[in-house]
């Protein structure tokens, strides 16, 4: 391979098949290529049996309670904080005096805003960490443990075949 300089450049990565520039499989160069036979046909692959687990685990009350503390928690805050962030956009761009307003010395009201916008982003990745290891971690550690022992039985009941001779979430329950 040749850059356009003229120096050579050795790439181990080129693919020198896709420029008809070797031979394949002693085909000499410019020889078309042919294939074996036809590919063979594909089999959709069963899916595991431990697939059913994860439909009954969502059903249940369990993750339906970290799901929803999760929720309560995520959403609202979020929200907050992207009204927040649009407010110190709109006011940077709509009231460019009240953002150029002195503090205290050089300080003005858009820098004191910008770095409470980095504060704030500290301030609630600490609040998340502290409310899921409060009210979510210790019952999502409880349903994973449930979850991979339901798996466990759903595979040893399918059998050394892999898929269970009913559904998956049959075999799980």
């Amino acid at each position: 391979m040749r850059a356009f300089w003229g120096m050579r450049i050795d790439d181990p990565w080129y693919d020198v098949l896709a420029t008809g520039g070797a031979e394949v499989h002693g085909t000499p160069p410019g020889a078309p290529l042919q294939q074996a036979g036809p590919p063979p046909p594909r089999r959709k692959p069963e899916p595991p049996a431990a697939y059913g687990v994860y439909s009954t685990v969502q059903r249940s009350a369990a993750f339906q309670q970290v799901r929803r503390r999760y929720r309560r928690f995520a959403l609202p805050v979020s929200a907050a904080f992207l009204l927040w962030y649009l407010g110190y956009v709109v006011l940077a761009v709509c009231a460019p005096g009240l953002m150029a307003r002195s503090v205290a010395g050089v300080l003005n009201v858009g820098m004191v805003a910008g770095l409470a916008q980095f504060a704030t982003t500290f301030l609630l990745t600490w609040l998340y960490t502290r409310h899921a290891r409060l009210r979510r971690d210790r019952l999502a550690l409880e349903l994973r443990w449930e979850t991979q022992d339901m798996a466990r039985s759903a595979v040893a009941a399918a059998g050394p075949g892999g898929a269970a001779s009913g559904t998956a979430g049959e075999a799980a329950r």
